[in-house]
């Protein structure tokens, strides 16, 4: 088992490391490794979870599901528009989704700008009628916090479920926070991805209704996403450094046989940068349809 840390430079290094050294070399790893959170913060500290505080206005509302047979309606479906990443025009909605509608699935990757290796990861499901639901997983910062990785431990953060428009999140990235956004169209098929909707909905409901803390091991964007492939798939993705490190998450996804293979791992990335293009439609009806040519 290699041990892999981050130079100065912010590039990966990796060496092999006797078996008592394992976990220390783990828990270093996953110190400096979470990147999934939206904005920074202070935490203050708690003895347990609750949907009870002062939020940042961006994490403030829970979105919750119904589900009546084939009909999924989702409710409180962020779609904020910004003039700056504090400054932003708040808009929910709710939408009914026929599931035998559901067709796509794909999986988003955005790099921290100064440590690549280090990234936040989403989901987003497309209908036929090419209207996409993006879910992102993030600590959920109260007003005036700051996000530290070392409080991630120790119960500081409680855990939220994003469902937002593609329009808020992603140019919320690429056009406000000035960072890559990677968009990969994921293998499956209709009943694969109505299976995985459902279940991310099902957690999204779960969290409505229990409050949980977001750990930075063991409860935070990659590693759910883990466990919802993981529950329709048992063992589909094992554990791997790439999951601590999830600026390295597509390439596993991608050695997984979890998106396209057919093209190399290098020219799959390169057609799946969709800054430039999301920054040049910023206000488009057909966004979504824009960002996947």
């Amino acid at each position: 088992m290699p041990c892999c840390v981050l130079n100065r430079d912010g590039e990966l290094r990796c060496r092999p490391v006797p078996s008592p050294m394992r976990f220390l070399c783990a828990v270093l790893l996953v110190v400096m490794a979470s990147g999934c959170t939206s904005t920074p913060k202070q935490p203050g500290l708690s003895l347990a979870a609750s949907h009870d505080r002062e939020w940042l206005p961006s994490l403030a509302v829970l979105p919750w599901a119904e589900m009546d047979g084939d009909q999924m309606t989702v409710r409180n479906i962020r779609d904020f528009r910004y003039v700056d990443e504090e400054t932003f025009v708040r808009n929910y909605y709710d939408r009914t989704y026929d599931l035998r509608d559901l067709e796509s699935i794909d999986f988003i990757v955005v790099p921290f700008k100064d440590k690549p290796n280090l990234a936040h990861t989403m989901l987003s499901f497309g209908f036929v009628d090419d209207q996409y639901l993006a879910v992102s997983v993030e600590a959920r910062l109260e007003a005036g916090e700051n996000y530290e990785s070392l409080k991630g431990f120790i119960n500081q953060f409680e855990l939220m479920y994003v469902v937002a428009d593609e329009r808020d999140v992603i140019p919320l990235r690429t056009k406000h926070r000035e960072v890559d956004v990677y968009v990969y169209r994921a293998k499956s098929d209709p009943r694969l991805a109505r299976a995985m909707f459902t279940d991310v909905m099902e957690r999204v409901n779960q969290i409505a209704d229990q409050p949980e803390y977001y750990n930075t091991l063991t409860n935070n964007c990659t590693t759910n996403i883990r466990e919802h492939v993981n529950r329709l798939r048992p063992g589909r993705v094992p554990w791997d450094w790439r999951v601590l490190l999830p600026g390295h998450s597509d390439r596993l996804a991608y050695d997984l046989g979890l998106l396209d293979t057919h093209r190399s791992f290098e020219e799959t990335r390169q057609r799946a940068k969709i800054t430039e293009v999301a920054n040049a439609h910023l206000e488009a009806a057909d966004f979504s349809v824009l960002i996947r040519r």
